[in-house]
């Protein structure tokens, strides 16, 4: 039996967020809510070596210092 859920006290920015990502999606914000939910939730193993790949592909990275040098910028940026 499905339940319902509230969220109360919800920044404007991130409903405005939550709106413009929905329309985006073409889905009611309660749709993307729970398309949001079921990403977040669902679960699963461990990343093979073909989508570490990918991955790294799509953050643009071409060679290993190039990975190291953001990781710590991240880590600096503490």
């Amino acid at each position: 039996m499905p339940l319902n859920l509230s969220i109360k006290n919800v920044p404007v920015e991130l409903v405005e967020r939550l709106r413009r990502r929905a329309a985006a999606s073409h889905r009611s914000m309660q749709g993307e809510l729970m398309a949001m939910l079921e990403e977040a939730l669902t679960e699963r193993g461990p990343l093979t070596p073909q989508e570490v790949l990918e991955r790294v592909r799509e953050m643009g990275l071409e060679t290993p210092d190039e990975a190291v040098d953001d990781i710590r910028a991240l880590r600096d940026s503490r």
